[in-house]
């Protein structure tokens, strides 16, 4: 039997799918381990193999591809914990980190403080050199400036260097050159040039996404290196693969060599995998939904395609490489719940973490989260955590909620809805965030549940937004796991071409996307890739007088005909139209910059088998507070036959996820053994 593992490392649990030549799926959980994720994944792995009746040396050898979500570029990120990192720039621009682009997140804030760069001041350096904006040499790089310069970084021991010369992206000679001399003094660092990185016009967020890529690559490097070699000692035989931000995924070497390209890593599978039940249910229009233990991930999925994006922002930072469109808000299962000095509730941002936990886990957390309050008002089954593998401290959960009632002056069970419906309200706008905010009607869509704590405030959610469907897949609590498997291995290339269009013939368009395409297809083939090699074509666009793009893709045009710059100019304006609701078809279409991703199709993932089911029986019953205690009927999710139909209230559970249906909720179980859930009405609980 042949297997294709998937591996997510959340901040609470690591997910582990496993699945087969037939499509039948075996996952396993295992609490993360943020010290080194590696030994978390590894245990995952060995119950993985027990899952299977297997050892893991004989899972691993008959493993055919192993692809991991990780959050240590992530991590590095949100920590500030990166490395020691210097930035060599062309001499009188070391500023650009901090002067931005002039603008403000909130602008009105006059006391708003400005963000900290990554790099200090004292490690920012100017090199003697310049390159025109039209490719041409005003000052050749100056060996003495940059020796100068590289005897800092030897004595300030730095870790990590980015390079982000003036135009390095019409011609790279220049950076080039810097890091043969950087790496020849400096062995073994790290080092990232913005010509590799993101040869695009926009100096700050060509060096702020260089600098991010130098900031977390080291980290990112030693964990992989180290997971590549635990795996190799434990018998497999297979590369690693990595999901990237874009969805795609990447082998280790492109993964470290590009490691910004992995800061939206864990969630990206999320979305792989909601892409893929778009194509297994054929509803196209989807809101993908995971709930974890520290953030939840919200996205949209339009016509069974994923929305891209390339204007990201992470702590702070700009990252200006493709990735997904993702909006994270710090609430999940273990999100803190407080009262401020007002009397005011509140949830979240910060998280318990893997580690205490929230007070039921019983590893010394004390103060009252997401799941202790669910604990508490009979949601989850203390007896039942992680398939019995865990039993939750019901009498630490109470104690825990109680302090909030104390503070708010209220009883128990007051405290514990009132948590339980504010994490709800801040998902909805985290939903509203990505939908109503961005011109789309949500109405119109159906939220899909995933992450293990998603089930317990999908509906509740759906009523307050309005939206009328819920499918949770059977493997909700491991889909991002899952849906990486569904991925295949992708590279995204960019080449900035700032002018009207009108000026390009159609000749010069199709050898600049050419010249792309070879570049991505040679990158396939360094990875021994064979396979089917698909592209897609999109420019960034915009008028004139705008400082900002759009995102204009280009596969539907007729590339052999003589009028394709005009084609791509009516392209630019239906898009302006659509997203704007004006086009100015008067005014020259500007071409910023061409892109092109280059995907080696790996070969598909078997539709999920489940064996039917003749049971359909609820197994017990058990009282949970809805507005006031009632006793709803407990089902088995495995046991579940297909075309049953349950009615809320009832709760629903699987070994690592409970779903709650409330009163006016019906579940029908799909083919899949999966849940479509209607849901009518306002909340009542």
């Amino acid at each position: 039997m042949r297997y294709r593992i998937g591996i997510d490392v959340g901040g609470t649990f690591t997910d582990l799918v496993a699945v087969d030549e037939a499509g039948r799926v075996v996952h396993a959980k295992a609490a993360s381990t943020p010290h080194d994720q590696s030994l978390g994944v590894m245990e995952g792995l060995g119950l993985l193999a027990a899952a299977l009746d297997l050892g893991l040396p004989h899972l691993l050898a008959g493993t055919e591809r192993i692809v991991h979500g990780t959050t240590v570029a992530t991590n590095a990120l949100l920590e500030r914990k990166g490395a020691r990192t210097a930035l060599l720039t062309t001499e009188g621009h070391r500023d650009i980190l901090e002067m931005r682009e002039g603008l403000k997140d909130d602008r009105y804030n006059l006391r708003m403080p400005p963000p900290e760069p990554l790099v200090p001041r004292d490690l920012r350096l100017g090199v003697a050199e310049r390159i025109r904006h039209d490719g041409r040499i005003e000052t050749p790089l100056d060996p003495a400036s940059l020796a100068r310069a590289i005897e800092v970084l030897r004595a300030r021991e730095v870790e990590a260097v980015a390079v982000c010369y003036l135009h390095a992206y019409r011609d790279p000679s220049h950076e080039r050159a810097t890091a043969e001399a950087i790496r020849a003094a400096l062995p073994g660092s790290y080092v990232s040039l913005s010509s590799d990185v993101l040869p695009q016009i926009k100096e700050y967020e060509r060096t702020c996404t260089t600098v991010v890529n130098a900031y977390v690559g080291p980290a990112l490097r030693r964990y992989l290196e180290r997971l590549a070699v635990r795996l190799a000692e434990a018998g497999s035989p297979v590369p690693l693969l990595i999901i990237q931000s874009h969805g795609g995924v990447a082998t280790v070497a492109d993964a470290v060599r590009l490691a910004a390209g992995a800061v939206l890593s864990g969630p990206a599978g999320g979305v792989a995998g909601a892409a893929h039940v778009a194509r297994l249910t054929g509803v196209g229009d989807l809101i993908p939904f995971d709930m974890g233990g520290t953030s939840t991930d919200i996205s949209l999925v339009t016509a069974g395609e994923a929305a891209i994006s390339s204007d990201r922002k992470l702590a702070g930072q700009r990252v200006g490489l493709q990735s997904l469109d993702i909006a994270s808000i710090g609430a999940g299962g273990g999100s803190i719940a407080r009262v401020d000095a007002g009397g005011v509730l509140h949830v979240g941002p910060e998280s318990a973490g893997a580690m205490p936990g929230p007070a039921c886990y019983g590893r010394g957390g004390e103060r009252a989260t997401v799941t202790d309050a669910n604990l508490v008002l009979g949601y989850l089954d203390a007896a039942n955590f992680l398939g019995g593998r865990a039993r939750l401290d019901t009498a630490a959960a109470e104690a825990a909620v109680d302090r909030i009632a104390i503070a708010l002056g209220v009883d128990r069970m007051a405290a514990a809805a009132g948590i339980h419906r504010v994490v709800n309200t801040r998902m909805a706008e985290g939903v509203r965030l990505v939908s109503v905010r961005r011109g789309i009607d949500p109405r119109r869509f159906a939220l899909l549940s995933f992450g293990g704590a998603a089930g317990l405030h999908i509906t509740d959610i759906a009523r307050q937004l309005e939206l009328t469907r819920v499918i949770v897949p059977r493997l909700a609590s491991v889909l991002s796991a899952w849906g990486m498997l569904a991925t295949d291995l992708r590279y995204e290339l960019s080449r900035t071409h700032l002018g009207d269009a009108s000026v390009l013939s159609a000749d010069a368009l199709r050898q600049a996307f050419a010249g792309m395409e070879g570049e991505g297809r040679a990158r396939l083939a360094a990875t021994r890739f064979a396979g089917e090699v698909r592209t897609q074509r999109s420019a960034e666009m915009r008028y004139g007088e705008q400082i900002f793009e759009v995102m204009v893709p280009l596969d539907t045009l007729a590339w052999e005909r003589d009028d394709l710059v005009a084609q791509m100019a009516d392209a630019f304006h239906a898009r302006h139209e659509a997203l704007y609701t004006y086009a100015l078809r008067d005014q020259e279409a500007v071409l910023v910059n061409a892109r092109i991703a280059v995907i080696g199709a790996l070969s598909p993932l078997a539709a999920e088998h489940r064996a039917a089911s003749t049971t359909g029986s609820a197994a017990a019953t058990r009282r949970v507070h809805l507005g006031g205690w009632i006793d709803v009927a407990v089902h088995d999710l495995d046991g579940l036959s297909p075309g049953q139909v349950i009615a809320g209230p009832a709760i629903i559970e699987s070994s690592t996820t409970t779903v709650l249906l409330r009163p006016g909720d019906n579940a029908t179980v799909t083919p899949l053994g999966w849940l479509d859930i209607a849901v009518q009405g306002r909340s009542g609980g």
